[in-house]
């Protein structure tokens, strides 16, 4: 019996294991939402902007590995799922999303809602297609997960003719697919990990750099094997943190630009560095010139054009993290020489490393009377057990996040690395939480990144989904904020948000809960009650306005070049009236 494009594509979904789709109807699609809607395998969630559609798959991706799916129409439709392709791109999520075309025999007439989604979105999606016959629909399908889930995670867009989805063909899901030119590398080159081994024995000063390729080929467990064989210090990425146990005794955390004193100075003075599943952007290495001038370095990764890109690998691995890892470890245990030998002769570094620690700590002062933004997320993470997913947006209260949330495990830190794509974070919780109905669920925000997407309220209202938003509110776009004070002078030029919205009447209006501190002393009696909620609940916590995030590598800067707290220039500039003047300039605040 013959089927429709649309019932083709309920089926094939089906044989892929998809639980639920995340989208927003429109004309072309209708035929397809209309099949959806008449059946109960999968769950439909009507988001209110196809951008939140997009970032609740990322969420739904990274925090299950599996991958999410995103079906929009056409022209808008699809324009504006753009950012979560571009985001889902740079930080290697497998994410499917299907858009609606007009018919064929349109393509190209200008007709009412019709974009080039092949051509917009080619340089954001690690693969697109436009399905032209119906009979090629399922095999296509097949393909898209295939490319989406296989070698280097990522995008891929399916784009679907209304004619497609509405003409009949014979259904059969192929097993398997090959496609041509696609044949991604999973074995690592035997000698060369036996090379690296010899290296990782010998070396004096060694770090293990792990990126987010190690989350998601779900290597932790041979991570951590290989740190505690060869006794080597672990540093993650923001996109790799939970691949190494954060009160691990080799742990030091997170690098880069706004990772600890510690962490940086290791990379710098280091002798051997294995990059395991990173791909050494700015934000890590700095000044390129001068990125760990001493080391030698091993790189593995499963993307070969990431190796050697930015910086020279001694010993370059191309394959599946895990997959390579486990065959280091086999070499590993076979080394000359017991651990505890290894233990005795890496002792010096580790020292040093303690003695940099101990040396510039993560620190804030916390006061009697305004609140330090520090201070809400660490009480957050404490009162929380470091338990549950903790999904951020971008800017300052990402690092915090970021340096004070040392619990992680896989899957649980979620945020946006690349593209650094602010209102990810609200909607990408919503798609955790779907995933995960049972489990906790916060969202850490500002309110510039809030408002990028506060309209997924009422998704969270309607669908009962409890996320827990955690609202940084310092009244400005804070690392902008932050810039414009140690290099602009003090000149906040576009940055200052002011008193708009009333966050907790916002949060109301869409029958959620919402509550707000002012103080310090009511930080705790807030997280406790939004915690005990049961529903999705907003905590608005007004935060110091002119807190900065330290460490800083400066842009330009290298590793060892870090700001660790405000200039002496920048401490004596009195900006405690700046809220109050603009008060009376009438920016950002509520109309009379």
């Amino acid at each position: 019996m013959k089927k429709t494009g649309a019932e083709i594509f309920l089926e094939s979904l089906k044989q892929e294991g998809v639980k639920v789709v995340f989208g927003i109807p429109g004309g072309v699609v209708l035929k397809i939402f209309d099949v959806l809607h008449q059946q109960k395998d999968l769950d439909v969630i009507l988001t209110r902007h196809e951008q939140g559609a997009a970032h609740m798959a990322e969420g739904y991706a990274k925090a299950t590995g599996k991958a999410g799916v995103v079906l929009v129409t056409s022209g808008p439709g699809m324009t504006n799922i753009v950012t979560g392709l571009a985001d889902a791109y740079m930080d290697s999520v497998p994410l499917v999303a299907f858009t609606g075309q007009v018919s064929t025999n349109l393509i190209g007439n200008d007709a009412f809602q019709e974009a080039d989604n092949i051509g917009i979105s080619r340089p954001c999606t690690k693969h697109n297609v436009l399905v032209k016959d119906v009979n090629d629909l399922a095999r296509t399908i097949k393909e898209a997960f295939y490319i989406a889930t296989t070698g280097r995670p990522g995008p891929v867009l399916v784009d679907i003719p209304k004619d497609v989805s509405t003409n009949k063909a014979d259904f059969k899901y192929p097993e398997k697919v090959q496609v041509r030119g696609y044949n991604p590398t999973y074995e690592g080159n035997k000698y060369q990990i036996k090379q690296a081994a010899e290296e990782i024995k010998t070396a004096k000063r060694p770090v293990i750099y792990v990126g987010g390729g190690a989350v998601f080929s779900d290597a932790a467990e041979e991570v951590r094997e290989v740190a505690e064989l060869a006794q080597v210090p672990v540093t993650m990425t923001l996109m790799g943190l939970g691949s190494f146990p954060g009160a691990h005794p080799l742990c030091m955390g997170m690098l880069g630009m706004h990772g600890g004193y510690w962490s940086n100075m290791a990379m710098h003075h280091a002798d051997l560095l294995i990059a395991v599943g990173a791909r050494f952007d700015d934000r890590v290495t700095g000044k390129l010139s001068d990125f760990c001038p001493d080391a030698r370095v091993i790189h593995i990764d499963i993307d070969p054009t990431s190796i050697k890109k930015n910086i020279h690998a001694h010993i370059p691995i191309v394959g599946d993290v895990k997959t390579v890892l486990r065959q280091l470890n086999v070499y590993l245990r076979a080394m000359d020489g017991k651990q505890s030998d290894l233990k005795e002769q890496r002792r010096p570094w580790r020292e040093q490393i303690e003695e940099w620690k101990r040396a510039h700590p993560l620190r804030y002062e916390q006061g009697a009377k305004v609140v330090k933004p520090q201070f809400v997320i660490e009480r957050v993470f404490e009162m929380t057990n470091h338990e549950g997913i903790v999904v951020t947006d971008v800017g300052q209260h990402q690092m915090w996040a970021a340096q004070y949330f040392r619990g992680a495990k896989p899957r649980t830190f979620i945020t946006s690395g690349g593209l650094g794509t602010m209102g990810f974070g609200f909607p990408a919780a919503l798609g955790a939480q779907k995933a995960y109905p049972d489990k906790l669920v916060l969202c850490i925000t500002s309110e510039g990144s809030f408002q990028m997407n506060p309209q997924e309220l009422a998704t969270a209202a309607i669908y009962k989904l409890p996320v827990k938003i955690v609202l940084i509110n310092n009244k400005f776009h804070g690392m902008v904020r932050q810039w414009q004070d140690l290099f602009y002078e003090s000149r906040y030029a576009s940055s200052y948000l002011g008193e708009i919205p009333d966050f907790v009447k916002l949060a109301e209006a869409y029958g959620i809960l919402g509550l707000r501190a002012l103080k310090p002393a009511e930080v705790e009696p807030v997280i406790r009650e939004g915690l005990k909620h049961r529903g999705p609940v907003l905590m608005d916590f007004h935060v110091d306005p002119f807190e900065n995030c330290y460490p800083m590598i400066p842009a330009g800067g290298a590793q060892h070049e870090m700001m660790l707290e405000d200039p002496p220039e920048l401490r004596k500039v009195d900006r405690s009236g700046l809220a109050k003047k603009k008060a009376e300039e009438g920016e950002g605040v509520l109309p009379a």
